[in-house]
């Protein structure tokens, strides 16, 4: 990969990295410094990346650094653990997005960033699997798993419309 190709891929991709950065952790600041560290670090291997391969690397890169990211801060919270009032939802609310993105906050990291590279940034099973490094198999129980807890947390959709 070239200058001309690592330009390219920060027009094409920082938005998109950024946006999946900023759903998971919740915070502008870190989310702009993992997305700058994630292009550093592909700066720094340009030579053995291919320009087919940027957007899967850079990815990649940015879940990874998140990663560690968030275990540095020890935020990491074991879901199991936790009573089922604390993150059951009861109320009814008409703003569906609002309600959405509190039930995507409310689950574990990992079962977050499956369910937003799957469902918000369009990734195959297997792409997200290279991404964060799990099973193909671990991925799609992480995203069942994800897809139960926010249907539980939601309810029926007759009730929020």
């Amino acid at each position: 990969m070239g200058i001309e190709d690592f330009n390219r891929c920060i027009d094409e991709y920082s938005d998109g990295v950024y946006r999946f950065i900023l759903k998971n952790i919740r915070d502008e600041e870190k989310a702009r410094d993992i997305v700058q560290d994630s292009f550093e670090k592909m700066w720094q291997k340009i030579e053995g990346i291919s320009s087919e391969k940027a957007k899967s690397y850079l990815f990649s890169t940015a879940y990874h650094t998140m990663i560690d990211a968030i275990r540095k801060e020890k935020a990491m919270v074991d879901f199991n653990y936790m009573k089922e009032e604390l993150y059951s939802h009861s109320s009814q609310y008409c703003d569906l997005n609002e309600i959405l993105h509190e039930a995507v906050s409310k689950l574990p990291a990992i079962q977050r960033s499956v369910i937003m590279l799957r469902d918000y940034e369009g990734y195959s099973y297997d792409e997200i699997a290279g991404i964060t490094g799990l099973s193909e198999t671990q991925v799609k129980v992480y995203i069942y798993r994800g897809r139960m807890f926010l249907k539980k947390y939601i309810g029926k959709m007759e009730v929020l419309i």
